[in-house]
């Protein structure tokens, strides 16, 4: 049996305030040619298929395009919840899609698996969707005498429980065996794009012995390719959605299974719509007409290093790079002649003028007031102290 393991097409997602379903469509188009060419059996989508928990109308009809190009394939199609779908929703239709297209999102449904069979005998798929600790453990049977479930309250303890669940599936259901999940396991490089949530919030991470069992595990949430281990990998996401991810190759492990279980793996890669790439120098040499020939049209972050900030660098920037989406400026000099706190020097400054060099400093990069400036701010300070004078 031929797998193709993706995940996290985040269905929805702007980049930069752009919107993405466009080039979305195309790599889903070009991963739809991949199965074909493969002659994959399943496709594996393991999370986080909207960006959102209430898609646009535009959102629902991509996908619906896209499982539809799938089912006419003749491949199965077997797709779970993450964190940033609405597991009601997207399981809502569930029982109305084509047969060969299963969406998994019931918790108390992982122990029964989706069984697809090749000429060795049937291949058993449980589904983990995203679990939501508060919101799982009370549905499971894990609690104590007051009705609360102390053990249930991370991620790792929900992901184990769900194994757990998967392994007893795995007992009734005799034959070679696949997990789908989503969450954040241990052992993941964390170069490769994470979730915006895993950045803001703390690590809870999912012991790699926690997916002990299966023949092999398709996990999402991460955005870049993973390898964890021969049967334990991250697909990570099909399309581009932040500079942090602009080296990192998109597309989908093809995994095959033969009587004894999982027989190999390779990767595929997918075509990207539009380079991104990070520029960095003063607004001049970005602005160079080298650059400027060069990523035309590509996605563009451009990182100025003048010691002060440059008048609208953005519309500039647009002006040469059509497709700039991110300026930030970043001082070659912003540590630099600053060896006392702003605060310090604050407390320090005996005079208004004293007071607003040291803001000026400590917002442009130590460089305090120009000669031409310091005269406007001494005629400011006089012209206070002289209406003070007459009140």
């Amino acid at each position: 049996m031929r797998i193709l393991h993706t995940s996290d097409w985040h269905i929805g997602r702007t980049f930069h305030g752009h919107s993405t379903l466009v080039a979305l469509a195309e790599v889903l188009g070009a991963l739809v040619a991949q199965v074909r060419e493969n002659d994959v059996d399943v496709v594996i989508v393991a999370g986080d298929v909207f960006d959102s928990a209430t898609p646009a109308a535009s959102a629902y009809t991509l996908l619906d395009e896209t499982l539809l190009a799938l089912h006419e394939t003749g491949v199965t199609v077997i797709m779970t919840s993450g964190n940033h779908d609405s597991a009601a929703r997207l399981g809502f239709h569930s029982r109305l899609l084509r047969d060969g297209i299963h969406v998994l999102t019931d918790p108390l449904a992982i122990a029964t698996p989706v069984t697809v069979s090749d000429e060795h005998g049937p291949v058993h798929f449980y589904g983990i969707p995203y679990l939501e600790p508060a919101i799982v453990r009370q549905h499971w049977n894990a609690a104590d005498a007051e009705g609360v479930a102390p053990a249930l309250r991370t991620q790792a303890q929900v992901m184990n429980h769900a194994m757990a669940l998967v392994r007893e599936g795995m007992t009734v259901h005799e034959g070679r065996s696949i997990a789908v999940a989503h969450c954040f396991a241990a052992g993941v490089d964390a170069t490769v794009g994470l979730e915006r949530e895993v950045r803001q919030g703390g690590l809870d991470m999912v012991p790699l012995a926690s997916f002990d069992g299966p023949d092999y595990v398709a996990l999402g949430h991460i955005h870049g390719r993973q390898q964890l281990g021969e049967r334990v990998r991250y697909s990570g996401a099909p399309l581009h959605y932040s500079f942090g991810e602009q080296h990192k190759e998109r597309g989908s492990w093809l995994v095959d299974l033969d009587a004894d279980g999982l027989a190999g793996t390779r990767w595929l890669a997918l075509p990207v719509p539009r380079r991104l790439v990070t520029l960095t120098g003063t607004l001049d040499e970005i602005l160079s007409d080298e650059n400027a020939a060069e990523h035309a049209d590509d996605w563009v972050c451009a990182i100025y290093t003048d010691s002060l900030p440059q008048h609208e660098p953005m519309r500039r920037l647009r002006e040469r790079f059509e497709f700039c989406a991110l300026v930030q400026h970043q001082p070659e000099s912003a540590d630099a002649a600053d060896e006392t706190s702003y605060t310090q020097r604050l407390r320090a400054a005996v005079t208004d003028a004293d007071r607003i060099e040291a803001f000026l400093e400590h917002v442009r990069a130590g460089q305090g007031a120009s000669e031409h400036e310091a005269e406007l701010i001494r005629e400011v300070l006089d012209d206070r102290v002289r209406a003070e004078a007459l009140v």
